[in-house]
């Protein structure tokens, strides 16, 4: 869901196009072509297979380095008080992955071989082989914002009827979605989408698109997983990334992000600010459904000034979460969604922020097990609270600042080098 540097996106949209038609000679500039478009792309011998241009990437200015080492007594009321238990057990789950890393295996076989799981055993053990390292913003700042999400419960049906209406879509068969680290390594983290109109690969719908083509294409629809009963509740399902839907003939399914159109979010609650159709302190899920029930004729319009869309697969009901990016069952409480760039899937990370409206303190030990398309920078974080509606009472009103502290095995540096203390 983030947004995507417009000239790379150009650059690698030519190239995905020119394997797709076929080429002998390399692009020439066409009526209509920007000459910004193709500006960074080296030119092409004439070749008798069709060429990559790789495209010449300029470099940002240095920042602050977004990790700073750190004492085990500078983290605020470490070990705290409600218990390393249950993240010790959600680190284990990430030692799946993590021991795919040579740097973690030695720590996560002595987490598994741990005799005694009491709160003094398990302070001293990850105070005997974890480093703690602060997360660190570009500017130097070490504050950022924790937001909150939930996996929502949400009634539905197999079938379109009258009180089911509001369709749970499947990945259509037209989104094609390109990993551009195939051809350029340092775009790893950074995946193209789109759909071809001929030989050519453009963007994809929007969500006001999508909507108005489907609703034109009745008797040929994209694949509908279920169908709900409150459009904005599938709305907030492709917020949160997953939830479990409750079917009309009693069973229940979980459905999992699949994929997403390619385009940037933008906040509902910000346009409803914008707008002045909420004042500050209200632009909270609760306060968002109050504005739409008071406003049902304009429910359409608020929900397209976000243009991204996200598509569903269908998971069984097993463990007590969602499915986080590792592919693990997320830890109510103790698992939270970063920005991988900085901060590595699996590692435990010591958490400094406040209960959602409040001053009262929240510090924990959390597990990195997901992500989110509006987690972006070192110090941030979506932390995950449960299932059902009391857990969605809490994410929908958490809006914190909150300081971060990822702790790495012994002699591991950081993925990138740290500021001097």
């Amino acid at each position: 869901m983030s947004p995507r540097p417009s000239r790379l996106l150009v650059v690698a949209a030519l190239s995905f196009t020119l394997l797709l038609a076929g080429c002998a000679l390399r692009p020439e500039l066409r009526e209509g072509e920007s000459a910004a478009s193709v500006s960074h792309a080296a030119p092409c011998p004439v070749c008798e297979v069709c060429p990559v241009c790789k495209p010449t990437i300029v470099e940002p200015p240095p920042a602050a380095p977004p990790f700073a080492a750190a004492r085990w007594d500078e983290l605020p009321n470490w070990p705290g008080s409600d218990g390393l238990g249950p993240s010790f057990q959600a680190f284990l789950a990430s030692c799946q992955r993590l021991t795919r890393e040579p740097a973690w295996q030695a720590a996560c076989a002595a987490a598994g071989q741990l005799d005694g799981r009491d709160e003094a055993t398990l302070r001293a053990w990850f105070e005997a082989h974890l480093q703690p390292w602060q997360l660190v913003n570009p500017d130097g700042s070490r504050s950022g914002l924790i937001t909150g999400y939930y996996e929502p419960l949400l009634k539905a049906s197999r079938v379109r009827k009258a009180a089911y209406r509001y369709p749970i879509y499947a990945v259509p068969d037209d989104l094609i979605e390109v990993d551009l680290a195939g051809l350029y390594p340092e775009l790893r983290h950074m995946r193209l989408r789109g759909r071809l109109e001929g030989n050519r690969l453009v963007p994809y719908w929007s969500r006001a698109e999508w909507e108005q083509r489907q609703e034109k294409q009745r008797d040929n629809r994209a694949k509908a997983l279920v169908w709900a009963d409150d459009a904005i509740d599938v709305f907030f399902l492709q917020i949160q990334g997953s939830g479990q839907v409750q079917l009309d003939d009693g069973s229940r399914i979980r459905v999992g992000y699949a994929n997403q159109n390619g385009h940037p979010y933008r906040s509902i609650g910000r346009w409803l600010l914008d707008q002045g159709e909420l004042k500050p302190g209200q632009a909270s899920m609760q306060g968002i459904r109050n504005w739409v029930k008071n406003n049902p004729a304009r429910a359409q319009e608020l929900l397209d000034t976000n243009p991204s869309y996200v598509f569903f697969r269908e998971l069984p009901v097993v463990g007590d979460g969602p499915p986080g990016a590792m592919g693990l069952a997320l830890t109510p409480e103790r698992s939270i969604a970063i920005d991988p760039r900085i901060t590595p899937l699996g590692v435990p990370v010591w958490l400094d922020t406040t209960y959602p409206n409040s001053e009262q303190p929240l510090t924990r030990l959390m597990v990195a097990q997901d992500t989110g398309g509006a987690i972006r920078g070192p110090v941030r974080a979506d932390f995950y609270w449960g299932s059902g509606q009391a857990a969605g009472a809490q994410a929908g009103k958490m809006s914190q600042q909150g300081r971060m502290w990822v702790l790495l095995p012994n002699g591991m540096m950081p993925p990138a080098s740290a500021p001097t203390r």
